[in-house]
């Protein structure tokens, strides 16, 4: 996921945005989902349709290979170099991603903390101005809609980052909760929230140990006092842009909000030696490195924070008072124990891919399945995720996955498997 906030003061209207007071109906919230008018491509499988974000013909241009992910047409990496280097690249020097198919949403409005609170189980009004948090929209079942990043801008506004693959899931979700909050007299008392999706705004990912010094290079900003988790607007050669500190690698870095006219002359100057421009593949084994899940494989809505190891963006009061959507079977989890948690391996012989079945040592007694798993760049050796019975969780416990039709030692380890550098001052 990402985090960035982006303006203090948007008009009703922004370039490429919509704004949405909802009152009454779904469908009326519908009608104006149509998707904006935009170059579309042709996936090799099937005739699927991709979409594009703003940096679609520079990745063309800087030799990207682009595959289909989440809907769009993504680069997988860029000429000659391979995932491995790339790899290598963002955890020695610093690389370049283009993350603008993530979803940008703003909600204002007096009970915009209040509903959001409703949505998901974290403490937002406790957080300050420009600050954001992980968390999770759940089901009424408890399970994870979607992971997101919640930013507070102030009492009455909230910036909220969401996944690509989730937009239709998501926005539907939001656009349903919205008009029921908004039609309850006894919620919406303090005043009505409206949602505004921001379309075609480009997300910029700049990452690695020498993120901080090569961005310093364009801004009189001192970003030393920019620390993990907050955000800020920084003159950048010209630009006035909002740069939030974080990242989805475990390194430090920076995610970068861009205006749709902006976005391919930011990327521009973003992608200057030593800056790598750096695509899926990467991305991919530098968050798993870094402990982090990718929805779809590591989360899903049959699957609550607390059997997902994120019970740390329940708020505490949220675990006393409830209140939020799907409480009751997280806060049963919370007291109880949930019946499987997730948790990481090292594993021996050939890597354990997403799937793999995980069974108790010398047995036929299936205890879990693996969700995530690669040969890991930096420790060289083979790393993995996934979800097993209670009790067989904790850490150096070892378990056999079933990897090529052979059983794998493997022992339970904690995540992250390598230890982030986030700046924090």
């Amino acid at each position: 996921m990402t985090a960035t906030v982006l303006r203090s003061r948007l008009p009703s209207l922004v370039a490429g945005g919509r704004r949405y007071a909802f009152q009454r109906t779904v469908p009326k919230f519908t009608r104006f989902m149509t998707t904006p008018s935009a170059d579309l491509s042709l996936s090799r499988r099937g005739h699927t349709q991709l979409k594009k974000t703003g940096l679609y013909d520079f990745h063309i241009e800087g030799g990207a290979k682009m595959v289909p992910f989440a809907g769009y047409s993504m680069p997988l990496s860029y000429g000659s170099v391979g995932a491995v280097a790339s790899h290598h690249h963002v955890r020695n020097t610093v690389g370049l991603f283009d993350v603008g198919h993530m979803v940008q949403t703003k909600f204002r409005g007096p009970t915009s903390a209040a509903f959001l609170e409703w949505l998901t189980p974290s403490s937002l009004t406790s957080l300050s101005p420009y600050s954001s948090t992980l968390s999770v929209l759940l089901n009424e079942k408890g399970g994870i809609i979607d992971d997101t990043i919640i930013t507070k801008h102030s009492e009455d506004a909230f910036y909220v980052v969401t996944n690509a693959g989730r937009r239709d899931r998501d926005l539907a979700w939001f656009a349903q909760k919205i008009d029921e909050w908004n039609n309850d007299s006894t919620k919406s008392e303090k005043g009505k929230v409206e949602m505004e999706i921001l379309e075609g705004w480009g997300l910029l990912a700049l990452q690695g140990p020498e993120a901080a010094k090569y961005l310093q290079t364009l801004t009189s900003f001192d970003l030393r006092s920019l620390t993990f988790g907050r955000s800020a607007f920084v003159p950048l050669e010209g630009f006035n842009l909002h740069v939030a500190r974080g990242g989805y690698t475990g390194e430090d870095g920076f995610e970068i909000s861009v205006p749709p006219t902006e976005t391919v002359e930011v990327a521009k100057l973003l992608s200057h030696a030593p800056v790598q421009l750096t695509g899926l593949g990467a991305r991919d084994s530098l968050r798993l490195e870094a402990g982090m899940c990718l929805y779809g494989q590591d989360l899903d809505e049959d699957t609550s924070p607390v059997e997902a190891g994120l019970s740390w963006v329940i708020g505490k009061e949220r675990r006393e008072t409830g209140g939020f959507i799907g409480a009751d079977l997280v806060l049963k989890h919370l007291k109880d124990g949930p019946p499987r948690r997730r948790v990481g391996f090292i594993v021996e012989g050939a890597p354990a891919r997403q799937g793999a079945k995980i069974f108790k040592p010398s047995s036929n007694d299936l205890i879990g399945t693996v969700t995530s798993g690669i040969p890991s760049p930096t420790l060289e050796k083979n790393i993995a995720m996934g979800y097993v019975e209670n009790g067989w969780h904790k850490k150096g416990t070892e378990v056999e996955i079933e990897v090529r039709n052979k059983l794998r030692k493997a022992v339970v380890t904690p995540m992250p498997f390598v230890k982030p550098k986030y700046w924090r001052g």
